[in-house]
Parts: C-alpha cells; sequence; structure tokens
C-alpha cells in the first residue's frame, strides 16, 4: 500500500485506489486533520481496500460489505482506548451504520472539530445563533436562518439570495451593526 499525506482539500478528507496491473494499493489522507480525524479516516480508506482484497469488484464501494469492515475497524479502535470519551460516543452511531461520506456524519464531524488545534477564529454553522450574521472563507456574509433537514438555509445579505450550509462549515461569527 501507497500512503500519501495530501494538503487540504476541500472535497474529500481520504482516496481509496485499488491497484492497477504492477502498482500498489493508494491511499490518501489530508495531513490537516487533527488526529483523531486523521485516524478516522485512514481506517475508513483501509477498510476500502480489505474489501476489495475480499471482494474485488463485485460489491458496491459503500456498500454492506465495506460498512461490516469499516464498523469492525472502528470498533477495535474504541475498545483499545484510543478515543476520548466523546467521539467514542459520537462513534457509535458509526459502527451501526457507517456514512460513506464524512460530510453524512454531521454528529461526529462537530464532536471531532473539537479537538482542531488552529486557533482561526472559525465556528461551525451548527454554532451560529439564528439570524446571527457570518462570512465565508471567500468574503460573502449570510444570515443564518433555520435547519431544513441536515442543513440551515441561510441568505447572503448582499443578493438576497438563500443558499445552504452543512452544519459543519466553518465560518467567521460577524457582530451586528449597532442601530
Amino acid at each position: 500500500m501507497h500512503l500519501t499525506i495530501t494538503k487540504k482539500r476541500k472535497s474529500v478528507l481520504g482516496d481509496y485506489r485499488h491497484p492497477g496491473i504492477g502498482k500498489n494499493h493508494r491511499i490518501t489522507v489530508n495531513g490537516d486533520l487533527n488526529k483523531f480525524e486523521f485516524l478516522i479516516t485512514l481506517l475508513h480508506e483501509l477498510a476500502h481496500l480489505l474489501t476489495f482484497e475480499q471482494y474485488r469488484h463485485r460489491v458496491e464501494a459503500h456498500g454492506p460489505e465495506w460498512k461490516s469492515c469499516y464498523s469492525t475497524l472502528l470498533i477495535s479502535f474504541v475498545q483499545m482506548g484510543v478515543f476520548p470519551e466523546d467521539i467514542s460516543m459520537a462513534l457509535q452511531r458509526s459502527i451501526m451504520n457507517p456514512a460513506a461520506t464524512a460530510n453524512g456524519e454531521t454528529d461526529l464531524l462537530l464532536v471531532l472539530r473539537k479537538y482542531n488545534t488552529k486557533q482561526t477564529g472559525l465556528i461551525p454553522v451548527a454554532e451560529i445563533p439564528p439570524g446571527k450574521l457570518f462570512q465565508t472563507e471567500n468574503g460573502r456574509v449570510f444570515m443564518k436562518g433555520a435547519l431544513r433537514r441536515k442543513r440551515f438555509e441561510c441568505v447572503e445579505v448582499k443578493s438576497g439570495l438563500r443558499y445552504s450550509f452543512s452544519a459543519v462549515t466553518e465560518v467567521r461569527l460577524l457582530e451586528m451593526p449597532s442601530a
């Protein structure tokens, strides 16, 4: 297996590629993750490798076979006491029915983000009070609205257009101007 630690990627935390002819399995994991998020991502990708070794291309990438393998890996690491209690508790849901992507594990990601060491002043959208203003990485300003299933409906202040945000999207809380 060839493991590569990559720069931050917005769309994925990790990736698995099965071996081509004369090549190794390849796993990439973002290097900007905290140690617990890194380990969970690595276990997710290792579950792909182990599932491929057992079933080759005969099963879905995130099908029942992968879910069983990933759950087994998670259980082993939780039982070893590798994770703090709050992460172990959040992992219980993943163990029962793992999501295909980290974005499907909102509660787990919110707990994991508490262990980020960089103090950037950014907080998850979930922690912004409704009606408050926040700024995204690209400088756009939004007002937080209501939760719609798993995402928050927010209004861009400049355009009045509505956008949906994942609860774990990191943004900067803005102070409301005084009247």
